[in-house]
């Protein structure tokens, strides 16, 4: 049996991705107009053109480089070479489509980015056209129960495939529990209950893009008013997996808490193939728990887990998402912000032995079935705002891989729900792990 409630919470280490060099022949150099390259500036020859700045921030190896004069820019000197030759080493030749062979940067695989004010503009995925807008919308036609894991991915914004594992785009989507095992034979559709794809959750959240957005749930992924939807003070499905890698991961802001056994789990892999010049990436989720206010800081510490494979640079684990304390992303996490009890505002709430102000109010709570209006106990419960993850890709050559999940810890009853939306590639370096609030 699930306890008795009581009223009394709370989803890093910076990793730089520089772009890498390539050796090239040296030749005389020239003088002209400014080039970028990595974090150096050099003077581009004669007759070049500087190097990609890939979204305006600095290029690959920032090369100046022209058929005549050849120059140099962020130190290194380039002379661009026949037709069938990769001089930059991005895979691609001037044979296959490559318009600037001096800069990996630059390639029909990369993405386009748009230029920042008072930089040179570039061609960077080489078909003709600068600054235009790459991203495509997919999610229009999608159907809440969608079983299929691509459909999940699209609804994120990850419409592009790559059907050689190559070409940039998503390789493959898979569901999975949260320990990275596949769904149980046995209880597939209480499984497939807990993932869903929806225009809006209750009556104040949308989508952060397109018109569909993906959701996870160690209940069901629905709004109240769907089809298959099950009230979220408790659907326990009756599995249990092992623990996510790196996990249990004990919040710092409840010392001796002990988490319990993942229940319910629902995940999503996604493996991608990233664009040649992305030097990270971001995604947007929502965290709904209705653990708060009754469990904070207790053995049931329900999850939303984001892991990355291979692991970020400095990390023992893949997960990126948690906040500026470095708690998880559970019940316990300084994001909670979507609440509200007896007396606030202008009082503040108390849970666990914490504060919390619930700035965000509990508007975001309605219709949800975590707000008071579902009569569940009359009460609200609790979720994040907005916020968006972001994470450095280290070898753009190489796939990565993402998985997503959810878990009860302890029990399967009182779920938890993320949204997840707004898939985005980021091409300049300096991209670090952390999650933070959307800005406005």
């Amino acid at each position: 049996m699930r306890r008795t409630l009581s009223f009394s919470l709370w989803v890093a280490p910076a990793a730089l991705f520089l772009a890498s060099a390539v050796a090239c022949s040296p030749v005389n150099t020239g003088t002209g107009g400014q080039g970028t390259g990595g974090t150096t500036t050099g003077t581009a020859g004669s007759g070049g053109s500087s190097g990609s700045t890939s979204n305006g921030g600095s290029g690959g190896i920032g090369i100046g480089g022209g058929p005549t004069g050849t120059g140099t820019g962020g130190g290194i000197t380039c002379t661009p070479g026949g037709p069938n030759d990769d001089v930059d080493g991005d895979g691609y030749t001037p044979a296959m489509g490559d318009c600037e062979d001096c800069d990996p940067n630059r390639n029909p695989n990369a993405i386009e980015t748009p230029t920042d004010p008072g930089k040179e503009p570039y061609d960077e995925d080489c078909d003709n056209e600068i600054d235009e807008d790459d991203s495509v919308l997919c999610d229009n036609d999608l159907a809440v129960d969608d079983e299929d894991p691509f459909s999940a991915a699209r609804a994120m914004e990850l419409c592009k495939t790559s059907p050689d594992g190559v070409e940039w785009g998503l390789v493959n989507a898979e569901w999975i529990l949260a320990d990275g095992s596949p769904p149980p034979q046995g209880q597939l559709q209480a499984f497939h209950l807990g993932h869903g794809i929806l225009s809006a959750f209750g009556y104040n959240v949308t989508t952060q893009k397109g018109v569909r957005m993906a959701a996870l749930s160690s209940g069901t992924a629905r709004q109240p008013t769907d089809p298959g939807y099950k009230d979220v003070q408790g659907f326990p499905k009756g599995y249990t997996c092992g623990h996510p890698v790196g996990f249990p991961k004990e919040s710092p802001s409840c010392p001796g808490t002990i988490t319990g056994t993942p229940n319910d789990s629902t995940g999503i892999r996604l493996t991608i193939q990233p664009p040649s010049n992305a030097k990270g990436f971001s995604f947007d989720f929502k965290f709904y728990t209705f653990e708060w206010p009754g469990y904070v800081c207790s053995t049931f510490n329900d999850f939303f887990v984001a892991l990355l494979t291979p692991f970020p640079m400095g990390q023992t684990d893949g997960n990126i998402a948690f906040d500026k304390m470095g708690n998880p992303v559970s019940v316990n996490n300084a994001f909670i912000e979507v609440c509200g009890c007896d007396g606030n505002p202008p009082n503040p709430c108390s849970a666990g032995g914490k504060t919390f102000d619930c700035p965000l109010g509990d508007l975001e709570l309605l219709g949800t079935g975590f707000g008071f209006d579902s009569c569940a106990f009359c009460q609200d419960h609790g979720a994040t705002g907005w916020l968006r993850t972001t994470a450095p890709i280290e070898d753009a050559k190489n796939d990565i891989v993402l998985d997503l999940a959810v878990y009860d810890s302890g029990d399967g009853v009182l779920d938890t729900t993320t949204l997840l939306d707004n898939f985005k590639w980021i091409a300049k370096p300096g991209v670090t792990i952390g999650t933070d609030i959307v800005p406005e």
